[in-house]
């Protein structure tokens, strides 16, 4: 409520010039958020998910699924057939080839070197050898359960429960779990990394989840080793055609593609005020929205200020201009933030069109989205540009007429949410 006056004035060797006032003369520190009185979204958010997970646990101790006694003999008759299976092959239990199946690969790598089996292997584990369920419903909740590498215990013998059951995404499901501890064991450690934003698929069958994890510090791997990326692709021999590669052959030849996307997506931007663009695209069973390579973990954007902060006068004015019903509100006065905040919103509305490569004169159409400016981590806000409503969402067989120029991907809608800012 106070109003602040700022005056500047330069100095050299022969002392200081005349003072220059401010454009505009003076400001009012405040926030979009003071408008309405609204609090941050975020706020107790992750105390409340930490609190219902802490409920469930609870429930699930005094449940039958966590009674040892029935598991252990089943798991000690397990353990004899395999050790008489394995007696003369001592060897690890990674696979070394795939057999149409659903199977778990993990991309561990430092700098230029990447983590393989004794046998020049990417590590792989198998899921299931006879998956015929629906892939993208299984494959998004596995990307939720790689947020709790630490509990797969935990879930596993909530799951157990349901082994006897005949549904084909809960036997799945428990699978993929085991698989997961397979992997854990394997190389001896919990997290397993980010998920890759879509499986590996060949003509044969065989489908690969990827994880990847980039390893800053001097840890210990079991049964496995480090050696350089291009050693890696330069030696190995593939057993396909080059006509028809397998899932892993494929893996290997996209692993630096990979690394890029898992280092992109986990930079940051820089602090300040951007405009971003919201596009989707939807399928039979997913919706996709439009990233840019370089940041993934973010939408299409360009930079409007280096302050994140929105004033209540200027949210107050951008609430006055979306209401209008002219496509072209008149500009505010001069000397005002307000005026400002209009001429940086042009400047970038230009630049974000094309980028997207987006005819400006469609821009008319386009919409600012009124109803709050998207806040990450106080540093970085967001406002949101949106195409007509008819047009934010491109349906199946619905040809995009304006699509983007290369340096562009989709990520399905899960997998962004699940991406770190």
């Amino acid at each position: 409520g106070t109003a602040y006056y700022v005056q500047v004035s330069a100095y050299n060797m022969k002392g200081w010039g005349p003072p220059q006032a401010s454009v505009p003369p003076f400001a009012i520190p405040s926030n979009w958020r003071e408008y309405d009185g609204r609090a941050p979204r975020r706020r107790g958010q992750a105390e409340a998910l930490d609190h219902l997970l802490s409920q469930v646990k609870t429930v699930h101790q005094h449940c039958v699924c966590h009674e040892p006694c029935k598991n252990q003999p089943q798991s000690r008759k397990h353990s004899v057939s395999k050790s008489l299976k394995h007696l003369f092959h001592p060897g690890s239990k990674f696979l070394k080839t795939l057999k149409r199946g659903l199977y778990l690969t993990a991309i561990f790598y430092k700098d230029d070197n990447i983590l393989v089996t004794h046998e020049d292997q990417i590590p792989v584990v198998e899921i299931d050898d006879t998956y015929s369920c629906l892939l993208m419903q299984d494959f998004l909740w596995f990307t939720k359960v790689s947020c709790m590498w630490e509990e797969i215990l935990w879930l596993r013998q909530c799951v157990t429960v349901s082994q006897s059951s005949c549904s084909c995404i809960l036997q799945t499901r428990f699978k993929m779990l085991l698989a997961i501890s397979q992997m854990q064991g394997l190389l001896g450690i919990q997290d397993l990394g980010q998920v890759f934003f879509e499986p590996v698929k060949d003509k044969q069958g065989n489908i690969l989840i990827v994880t990847l994890k980039e390893v800053k510090t001097n840890q210990t791997f079991e049964s496995v080793r480090w050696v350089p990326i291009c050693k890696l692709q330069t030696s190995r021999k593939s057993v396909s055609s080059p006509e028809e590669p397998t899932a892993l052959d494929m893996l290997l030849i996209s692993v630096q593609d990979k690394l890029a996307y898992h280092q992109r997506s986990s930079h940051a931007l820089s602090p300040g005020l951007y405009l971003g663009y919201l596009k989707l695209c939807s399928a039979v069973d997913q919706i996709r929205v439009l990233v840019p390579e370089r940041l993934p973990n973010i939408l299409c954007h360009v930079k409007i200020r280096s302050n994140p902060n929105i004033s209540r006068e200027e949210w107050e004015w951008l609430q006055k201009m979306v209401s209008v019903e002219e496509p072209v509100p008149a500009e505010p006065e001069a000397k005002t933030s307000q005026n400002h905040l209009f001429q940086e919103l042009q400047v970038a509305i230009k630049e974000l069109m094309t980028l997207v490569n987006i005819p400006l004169q469609e821009a008319k159409d386009f919409r600012l989205y009124s109803q709050e400016v998207l806040d990450f981590g106080g540093q970085v806000s967001f406002l949101l540009l949106l195409p007509p409503s008819d047009d934010v969402c491109t349906a199946p067989g619905q040809n995009n007429p304006y699509t983007p120029r290369s340096g562009f991907l989709t990520l399905p809608l899960q997998i962004f949410e699940l991406g770190k800012e």
